[in-house]
């Protein structure tokens, strides 16, 4: 059974906005493919096309009949079951199951009926593919490693959390095995014993699968190739997509090294351009014809000081020409990487803690005995949801305080907190004036940082995406940070290349950051302090 998955030179666009401009991807049984890009480069809005879900400009989709998309709400009522959910997945098993038995008995009867053999090979290849006499066993399994194998069959889905809801659209999916599956977000809603699950069963498939992940071990775990959906900086400007061969690891290295070619290119046209301006301009004046005339050779003169003349013009003229075009095409700079400005106060490179937390209690959302922050500290604090991660920034940031504890904070300290929802007082401010508003005239230029687009530096800050936000918000603390930094789930809402350009500029930050993260790619490689916080009623450092 030939199994593949082509889009060619598609083109998309809501509105007057081009989303994806030229956009091509083939994938073919046995691939994985990573969709990364930054926010708004289109990943959900690509596997909605490849799953037929929006019809792209112009361009060509070619599909199977076999395709699985991972929505994220359940398309059945709120008095359908567990059950019913889980009978649905199976239902096209189970026909085949049937057609399977009546096509056997026919053959049987009638040996020599070509059409009823032709159906029973055809039928046959699309149960092996979708391992259909394990299929029983199969959605057991799928169940509990999503973490449903608690919940009844006749549990309504109006008595489920939404998370549930999700879980079980995943695993309805799963169950399902079509040939070709579609997964935008999927880790969302699941634990980490869930995730490695989910990671291990996508590895197991034969089929296609083309998914987005904001999670970088996931990723890294199931995909055997990754897209990136921003253009390729340095050879052109448009839109498009660009693969890279390998884990999300191996597209990390490739991009290093593509960022080090880039940086290198650059560099040699502007040393070009700088000796092409210099010829252009003096290359004539440092000729022998411009020396005074000797007496008696006249003649001799204007002969040799055409000859060199016309040399001369031909070589300003082909400079110019050299000079004009790699003016037109030259490389664009590449973008400065993330970097805090160096900037140590006294108290944070002091002796003594910066922030000093004991007995603290925050009712029904934070226990903890005893918390130092050094003023150099790099302090991970992971936990569940509702262990208290973001109750316990908000109190280092004093803007909680406890109901009981005391929390002593060093003489002149500075500290920021990028929030996972930033909002800015008015509204109606476009980003640029509240960046300046927040440091003066003297901070370096917002377009610097590479953290908003050109187009979004003039936008009202509320009409900015959460992730917008959060860049504007992050763009401050870069440009002037304090001497305490916390960060609460900074990788939500922002790329992933941004992620990883955040961490690597943290290494150098001034003061002491401390991190609330689910992350896991983060959390694998951290090697500072960690702080984990259990349910509210064990919390302990």
């Amino acid at each position: 059974m030939s199994l593949s998955l082509k889009a060619t030179d598609v083109v998309f666009g809501y509105g007057a906005r081009t989303v994806l401009d030229g956009v091509s991807v083939t994938a073919s049984a046995g691939r994985r493919l990573g969709l990364v890009g930054e926010n708004g480069t289109g990943k959900s809005t690509l596997l909605r096309l490849l799953a037929g879900l929006e019809q792209p400009r112009s361009g060509e989709i070619v599909r199977g009949d076999d395709v699985g998309f991972l929505v994220q709400e359940l398309p059945f009522p709120a008095s359908a079951t567990f059950g019913d959910v889980l009978d649905h997945a199976l239902a096209d098993i189970r026909s085949a199951t049937a057609r399977l038995d009546a096509l056997t008995t026919a053959m049987t009867d009638r040996p020599d009926d070509a059409s009823a053999l032709d159906e029973y090979g055809r039928l046959l290849e699309w149960a092996q593919a979708h391992d259909l006499w394990d299929a029983d066993r199969r959605a057991e399994l799928v169940c509990d490693g999503l973490g449903l194998g608690a919940l009844g069959r006749d549990r309504r889905l109006g008595e489920m959390s939404g998370g549930q809801r999700s879980r079980l659209g995943m695993a309805a999916l799963l169950i399902r095995r079509p040939a070709t599956m579609l997964l935008d977000e999927p880790t969302n809603h699941l634990d980490d014993t869930a995730m490695e699950f989910l990671e291990h069963h996508l590895v197991e498939l034969s089929g296609i699968v083309v998914l987005s992940s904001h999670d970088r071990v996931f990723l890294d775990a199931v995909c055997t190739d990754i897209v990136d959906l921003d253009p390729a900086p340095a050879d052109r400007l448009v839109g498009g997509a660009t693969r890279y061969g390998g884990t999300y690891s191996d597209y990390l290295d490739q991009k290093r090294a593509e960022r080090a070619r880039w940086e290198q290119r650059f560099a040699e046209e502007q040393d070009e351009l700088k000796e092409l301006r210099e010829s252009v301009v003096i290359t004539a004046r440092r000729v022998a014809h411009n020396r005074a005339q000797p007496d008696g050779d006249k003649n001799l003169y204007n002969f040799k000081g055409g000859r060199v003349q016309k040399q001369v013009s031909r070589r300003v003229r082909n400079a110019q020409l050299r000079l004009d075009e790699l003016e037109h095409d030259q490389v664009r700079k590449p973008p400065a990487p993330l970097r805090f400005r160096a900037r140590l106060t006294a108290t944070a490179s002091g002796e003594g803690p910066a922030i000093s937390v004991r007995n603290l209690d925050v009712p029904g959302r934070l226990t903890l005995d005893r918390l130092d922050v050094s003023g150099t500290a790099r302090l991970l604090v992971t936990g569940g949801n509702g262990a208290g991660k973001s109750t316990l920034l908000s109190v280092l940031a004093g803007r909680l305080a406890p109901a009981s504890g005391a929390v002593h904070f060093g003489p002149g300290l500075r500290v920021g907190l990028l929030e996972q929802d930033v909002v800015f007082p008015d509204p109606e401010r476009v980003a640029h004036e509240v960046y300046r508003a927040e440091l003066g005239d003297d901070a370096p230029p917002l377009s610097r940082l590479g953290l908003l687009s050109s187009r979004d530096l003039g936008r009202p800050v509320g009409e900015l995406s959460v992730g917008q936000r959060r860049r504007l918000a992050l763009a401050v603390l870069l440009a002037d940070p304090p001497d305490v930094l916390l960060l609460d789930e900074p990788t939500n809402h922002i790329s992933l290349t941004l992620a990883e350009e955040l961490f690597a500029a943290l290494d150098d930050a001034p003061g002491a950051v401390v991190i609330a993260s689910h992350d896991r790619w983060l959390r694998r490689r951290w090697q500072g302090d960690h702080l984990e916080l259990a349910a509210v009623e064990t919390a302990a450092v």
